[in-house]
């Protein structure tokens, strides 16, 4: 039998905060068929700056590794049980960052790496990421996330 997730959580140190609502007119989540798509989410405390100007390539990693968690906050809001996501599929990534800064993927790793040390394999997906002038809220990062969810 497999670990559950909130098993593998515990062993990781990782507490999920609590799932953050929507910040406009949208909703936070998304089911249709057997896909589960989750807002953009940023990192938890709303940070605000840009990437090469008020934070480093390391110190983005982390916050990509923070707002992972209120996506999987997200997620757990909306399926009761993360042991559910059977894959996450694409990650979306928008990284706020001075013109010269050229280093997103390397920030959105922090999200990617999360993701595969709580699912695994199951983990490991698609994405793309892009350099952002500006963000509301002048926050550092948005992320969107699609999974395969089952029943």
């Amino acid at each position: 039998m497999t670990e559950s997730i909130e098993t593998k959580l515990n062993q990781l140190g990782i507490v999920l905060p609590e799932s953050s609502g929507p910040a406009a007119n949208y909703v936070n989540y998304v089911i249709t068929g057997t896909l589960l798509f989750i807002s953009g989410k940023w990192p938890t405390g709303k940070p605000k700056g840009k990437l090469g100007l008020d934070y480093r390539t390391e110190e983005g990693y982390q916050l990509a590794r923070l707002a992972g968690l209120e996506v999987l906050a997200a997620a757990k809001h909306a399926l009761g049980s993360l042991d559910r996501i059977t894959q996450v599929v694409k990650v979306q990534g928008f990284v706020h960052a001075d013109p010269d800064f050229d280093e997103h993927h390397l920030v959105l790793n922090g999200f990617s790496d999360l993701m595969q040390e709580v699912f695994g394999e199951r983990g490991t997906h698609a994405r793309s990421v892009l350099g952002a002038s500006s963000l509301r809220d002048h926050l550092p990062l948005v992320v969107d996330t699609i999974f395969e969810i089952a029943f």
